[in-house]
């Protein structure tokens, strides 16, 4: 049996009963709506059609066991159903999987527990404020992370809004945390790029061309990993990025596309480093003739296993911390040499547009935000140039 019970001027109750209790009670489950809409409140037959639509969906909803009470819907138990029934569906599995590091991590463990609709934009404030690495370690978290987590918040409770859970999104009135535009990349100057190689000379020839594609495209490490041999053009000493290899959802490699339509590209090299290509090539085809144990039939991956299977996304990442401590070379992040890469552009003269291009941003206000610091001491140094011109013409007046 189901009932509307008016409760107020705008206000009526959804009453469905759910059988009887082990004393015999009736079990109800009850619903509160507000009419907002005063033209519907003015038309009795159209106020009644709406209310028992209404009182439709929610009965329809109590008995498939989908229906919780506001007083009861935590944000744990949102999180459940906002996975399962958008995130899943909608968002890349990169996405989800750093959407998810972050509930996890920063999120469900401060404000978890509460009642979604009694979250307030305080909470919010008070959450990113409060903020640490997962470790407790005294390390300032990067403002990314912030940044990040916020964007995760917001998502969550505009789709709250969209179900009709509650009716406001706590996080509209909580300013994004601000990024340090000022704060410069970490990079290698040309001659530390000069010894890097020379440190790298009794390494695996690998990873020797690992580190040589990542200075001299700008590489990202995912779209090394991805990389194949058909993708590389010798003659015309070009390689094509089509797709990656990186993380997703509980930390399972995945292949797919580039992360935007401007990572998808064709790079060329210099011609110093398609000879070696060439060489390491040649080197390929002798380690797949002689492993034993070559399984992998679908993909011809540029850097693999003795298999021939791609790399784990964070294999690079781990043997590169080694290596620079092994060697005593300074340590800068693996995706630090695709910044390095973009800065010994910068100081050749190439335009920032071209470096965006063979970057594969998006926009090219990224490159300028990136290495606007850069682009400024190039600048500079162009104008230095231009200064003796300029003395001579004053000493010709």
């Amino acid at each position: 049996m189901a009932s509307i019970q008016k409760r107020g001027a705008n206000s009526f109750l959804l009453v469905v009963e759910t059988g009887y209790d082990a004393g015999g009670k009736r079990k109800k489950r009850t619903k509160t709506i507000r009419v907002e809409d005063k033209g519907l409140l003015k038309t009795t037959k159209k106020l009644r059609d709406f209310l028992e639509t209404e009182l439709h969906k929610f009965k329809i909803e109590v008995e498939a066991g989908e229906y919780i009470s506001p007083e009861k819907m935590t944000l744990n138990n949102f999180v459940v159903d906002w996975e399962e029934k958008y995130a899943v569906k909608e968002l890349a599995e990169t996405t989800l999987s750093n959407y998810l590091s972050h509930i996890k991590n920063h999120i469900l463990p401060v404000i978890g527990y509460m009642r979604i609709d009694q979250i307030k934009p305080m909470h919010i404030i008070n959450l990113l404020d409060d903020m640490k690495r997962k470790n407790d370690s005294e390390k300032e978290l990067s403002e990314r992370t912030k940044q990040d987590t916020y964007l995760v918040m917001r998502n969550i409770f505009e789709r709250a809004i969209e179900w009709e859970v509650i009716k406001s999104n706590p996080v509209k009135n909580v300013k994004k945390p601000k990024a340090f535009e000022d704060r410069e990349v970490k990079v290698y100057d040309e001659d530390e790029v000069e010894a890097l190689f020379v440190a790298a000379e009794n390494e695996p020839f690998h990873w020797r061309m690992f580190l040589t594609l990542t200075l001299a495209a700008g590489l990202r490490r995912s779209e090394c990993l991805g990389l194949e041999w058909r993708k590389v053009d010798i003659n015309k000493g070009t390689i094509d990025i089509t797709q990656v290899i990186t993380k997703g959802r509980y930390g399972r490699p995945i292949i797919k596309g580039p992360k935007s339509k401007n990572s998808k590209r064709i790079i060329s090299l210099p011609s110093s480093v398609v000879e070696e290509m060439k060489v390491f090539h040649l080197h390929w085809k002798k380690e797949k003739m002689r492993s034993e144990k070559w399984s992998e039939n679908d993909y011809d991956w540029v850097f693999c296993n003795i298999d021939g299977t791609h790399y784990y996304p964070d294999t690079p990442t781990t043997w590169w911390k080694r290596f620079t401590k092994r060697v005593n070379v300074r340590y800068i992040t693996l995706h630090d040499l695709r910044h390095t890469s973009a800065t010994l552009l910068i100081n050749q003269g190439v335009h920032a547009k071209i470096i965006s291009e063979r970057l594969g941003h998006s926009d090219i206000r990224i490159t300028m935000n990136t290495y606007g610091h850069v682009l400024r001491k190039a600048d500079q140094e162009a104008a230095n140039k231009l200064d003796s011109l300029f003395a001579y013409k004053s000493k010709a007046k």
